[in-house]
């Protein structure tokens, strides 16, 4: 059975400094939306692809478009409802346009039969301190952390069972990944690069129009 992948596009760009939403930020000439769907359409494996967007806003053709939630995990589980079918499930945020077709296939690779869940992840290579009130606690060991991205892959499952949690749980989770350890899930880290960034302030948004730039040089 092919992979059914969600798209998270419902996010809003204030931080960005855009009054409408994140995903359809222009950058490198096209809606940030766009480049994700065009590496996802070049995987053979993905059967289907859903988006959750805004209210009013039309889905990219060739997609089924959803209304997205208050929330991330929100936003995942609406989309989720509108696939009958496809296992594994991919989740990947609009707001991440420096994917590649190479990055899905490694990550959708990473489920091996004994995981529940297969991650982008890129190695930490800056030192980091654990604080309190401005005070450095401690030095963790950067060797075994990793910065978190998508895409996300899960068993249908497994993903199904970790979004029917309550809403408050599912308002808290930073990513979907992190439901499934909470549920003593195997979640497998797939080493991807660092430029796989996730797009959030205007300087994150020069570096990923620049990093595309080079692409086609």
């Amino acid at each position: 059975m092919s992979a059914v992948a969600l798209v998270v596009a419902a996010g809003r760009g204030e931080r960005l400094g855009s009054p409408g939403p994140k995903a359809f930020v222009m950058c490198g000439g096209r809606p940030m939306l766009e480049w994700s769907i065009a590496a996802l359409k070049a995987v053979p494996e993905i059967g289907h692809i859903v988006v959750a967007l805004p209210a009013g806003v039309e889905a990219p053709v060739g997609t089924t478009g959803v209304v997205g939630g208050d929330e991330r995990s929100h936003s995942v589980r609406a989309a989720l409802h509108h696939t009958l079918a496809g296992d594994p499930v991919l989740v990947h945020d609009a707001a991440r346009p420096l994917v590649t077709p190479a990055i899905i296939r490694a990550t959708l690779a990473g489920l091996d039969p004994q995981a529940d869940a297969a991650i982008a992840a890129a190695r930490v290579t800056d030192t980091i301190k654990e604080g309190d009130r401005g005070t450095v606690v401690r030095t963790l060991d950067r060797d075994r952390l990793w910065a978190i991205q998508t895409p996300q892959v899960f068993r249908r499952e497994v993903l199904e069972r970790a979004l029917a949690q309550p809403h408050e749980v599912l308002a808290a989770a930073t990513d979907d990944a992190s439901l499934v350890e909470q549920m003593g899930g195997v979640v497998r880290l797939v080493e991807s690069p660092r430029e796989n960034l996730k797009i959030t302030t205007p300087d994150d948004l020069r570096l990923a129009e620049s990093l595309l730039a080079a692409r086609r040089t």
